[in-house]
């Protein structure tokens, strides 16, 4: 059986870290976010994987190549134009052969959800198979009512009175063929995009037989916004194994689940708590704490007295000495000048908000540091508010406090006023 991943939006709730990478290449836990992906699909027995494609589809070609370096065979499909999840289904139409799995590449999921829905799908042999869960929030989503293992009615953005209890849509699929002729038939919702659940509805009022297999929320992750990247990156950490493949120093102590890659040094006086993971070529310390739950990419240099918790650092980032990053991404290239702060929490305590696509969203979450696009430069003793973003390529001077979000290529400077002395 094949597997059908799409891949091709670009993630506008995930900027700045989406103007140089598709959502699906973002690292958690030291993998791109579709590796994963890929990885459950490959553990539940699935080894043919079709990948739409589109926004920059280039990264993801040059690193998964034809999926040989997972045992897998990956083919891509380009979805010339962004016109719904419907459309990007469709355009697998003449690359499967029977029924076939079906995914959103930005969730992470494990091989169990996987293994759910098509378990169910061999038992019932529907038309199509949907996977199901509980959520705090499902007005967020799509939810669906069924009678016993049967879905009767998907309802698409309900109000919070009607979706309550309602368990919803996971974005995790098993069709038949027969799902194209619907896609075929499937027009542009409201806002524009033809949607695959509108194509689902359709086999329903045809009186197709449409299943739903209730998956675990541990088996599931929606990573839309920023800070669902730093769940996502908990959530694969817990579950690494520890193993030291590059240097560790006289002096330095690795405790619980930490990962070292390959040329990667721990210099002493360095304390690591996992889970963590550090990557291939890093350096780190002396006299560095790495809290949990922190993963590091590749050639990343973190100098003499600095702290990491709970964050994101990609590849090639350079922390000065004397620094702390919490709760934090912090995108490929950055070079954070010594005595770089991030704060994280609140004075009155209350959630972070950010800003995702112009509006300010309670992110419910008490700890949230800064976001920054790849390249970003920081001066001696610059500061972060919790919550701000910085876009690609900009330059905060020394001394700065950020307290607003901050575009790409823009330089941030304190203005000095100098005045002569009166005797």
């Amino acid at each position: 059986m094949k597997a059908v991943v799409l891949a091709a939006g670009e993630g506008q709730r995930l900027r700045p870290l989406t103007l140089t990478r598709p959502k699906h290449m973002i690292q958690v836990g030291g993998k791109p976010l579709l590796e994963h992906v890929l990885l459950a699909l490959r553990e539940a027995g699935i080894r043919e994987v079709l990948m739409v494609v589109n926004y920059k589809a280039e990264k993801i070609k040059e690193y998964f190549g034809d999926g040989s370096s997972l045992q897998m065979k990956i083919e891509y499909i380009l979805q010339k134009e962004i016109k719904g999840t419907a459309n990007a289904f469709g355009s697998a139409e003449n690359r499967v052969d029977g029924d076939f799995v079906a995914l959103y590449g930005d969730l992470l999921i494990t091989p169990r959800a996987v293994e759910s829905a098509l378990r169910l799908h061999k038992k019932s042999k529907p038309t199509a198979t949907l996977t199901t869960l509980h959520v705090a929030n499902p007005e967020y989503y799509g939810i669906i009512r069924t009678a016993g293992e049967r879905v009767s009615e998907i309802v698409e953005k309900p109000s919070p009175e009607a979706a309550a209890g309602q368990p919803i849509n996971a974005g995790l699929y098993v069709f038949s063929p027969e799902i194209f002729e619907a896609v075929r038939r499937t027009e542009a919702s409201p806002r524009g995009e033809e949607e695959i659940t509108d194509s689902i509805r359709m086999l329903i009022e045809d009186g197709k037989r449409v299943a739903a297999a209730e998956i675990s929320n541990e088996d599931w992750l929606d990573v839309g916004r920023p800070w669902d990247l730093l769940d996502a990156n908990t959530r694969v950490l817990t579950s690494l194994e520890p193993e030291v493949l590059g240097s560790v120093e006289e002096g330095a102590h690795l405790e619980g689940s930490v990962f070292v890659d390959s040329g990667a040094k721990i210099r002493s006086g360095t304390y690591i708590e996992g889970p963590a993971y550090i990557g291939e070529d890093s350096d780190i310390g002396p006299n560095c704490y790495v809290r949990p739950c922190t993963s590091i990419g590749r050639n990343v240099r973190i100098g003499n007295a600095c702290e990491v918790k709970n964050s994101i650092l990609m590849d090639s980032v350079h922390m000065g000495h004397l620094s702390y990053v919490g709760d934090s991404f912090i995108g490929e290239g950055c070079n954070l000048g010594a005595g770089t702060i991030t704060a994280n929490f609140r004075f009155d305590t209350a959630s972070i908000r950010m800003q995702v696509k112009g509006d300010f969203v309670d992110t419910g979450k008490m700890k949230i540091g800064v976001m920054m696009g790849d390249d970003v430069k920081t001066g001696v003793g610059s500061l972060f508010m919790p919550g701000v973003k910085i876009g690609c390529n900009s330059w905060i001077c020394p001394n700065v406090v950020v307290s607003r979000d901050v575009p790409s290529d823009t330089i941030l400077i304190l203005k000095q006023q100098i005045q002569p002395r009166k005797l």
